[in-house]
């Protein structure tokens, strides 16, 4: 199956996806000289074309799905926690890191837009890539704050003002809260992918998407351990995550670059 070449989009996800990365530029290039009430709305602005631009390409059909496509949907679940996080925490800045991180991730999907599935093994099949999604949005949402973490106790270290109105404790529960509902999706995923390839494939498949995504949830599963009875925090615990979300990431986005960029195949 040929990879689609970007201009192959149609015109009205392409230009969707030029505003919303237009937008996402803006916030990224001027959030220093916005306002607060005016950076929301360029970010209001940037997620709802970014959310239009999902919208059209995922539920097209004969649906398309590929590595960059993951990223975007993972990004924009991520911009969606951090705009819902920013309405409690007011001071909660990491605007000029998303936005760049939406403005990439939307260039990305619109120059490798992934591949058409004009069959589809199951009409169920969409349930188990729906779950992956949710499982990397939300272990991409713990990454974010484990980041947030580590930069609010480097300034509590260094004496510095911190930027973000969060406690240092919340932000650590709320690091693990979004561990253990990736965890759970993960399992999901996990389990929906064992169930399609015994009923059409008559054997579990350990390709390099499988290992990696097991050992993800191996390592997460330790580190939840790791915090239930040993009280893991701190370094230990977000070089653990950072482990687990990597391998998740080669997992499923690793494998489909090599197979669609370097190797031009779906």
């Amino acid at each position: 199956m040929p990879l689609l070449p970007a201009l192959a989009l149609n015109p009205t996800v392409a230009a969707l996806s030029a505003g919303a990365a237009l937008a996402y530029a803006v916030l990224a290039w001027a959030h220093q000289r916005l306002t607060a009430a005016q950076a929301r709305s360029v970010m209001a602005v940037a997620w709802l074309l970014h959310a239009l631009v999902l919208a059209l390409s995922l539920f097209e059909q004969p649906p398309r799905f590929g590595f960059a496509p993951a990223l975007s949907v993972t990004a924009w679940l991520v911009l969606t926690v951090y705009a819902v996080e920013s309405r409690l925490f007011p001071q909660l800045r990491a605007r000029w890191t998303l936005a760049m991180l939406g403005m990439l991730v939307v260039v990305l999907a619109a120059l490798f837009p992934g591949t058409h599935y004009p069959t589809l093994r199951s009409a169920w099949l969409p349930l188990h890539w729906a779950l992956g999604i949710a499982s990397y949005g939300l272990i991409a949402a713990a990454v974010m704050h484990a980041w947030l973490m580590q930069r609010a106790e480097k300034a509590m270290r260094m004496g510095a003002s911190l930027d973000t109105a969060i406690p240092l404790l919340t932000l650590e529960r709320l690091t693990f809260r979004f561990v253990g509902a990736g965890f759970v999706l993960l399992s999901a995923t996990l389990l929906a992918g064992w169930y399609f390839s015994e009923v059409f494939a008559d054997h579990f498949v350990w390709n390099h998407k499988t290992v990696f995504s097991v050992l993800s949830w191996l390592t997460m599963g330790v580190l939840l351990l790791g915090r239930w009875r040993l009280g893991w925090r701190g370094r230990t615990a977000v070089r653990t995550l950072y482990l687990a979300a990597g391998l998740l990431m080669l997992g499923y986005v690793g494998s489909r670059f090599v197979l669609e960029v370097i190797l031009h195949r779906a």
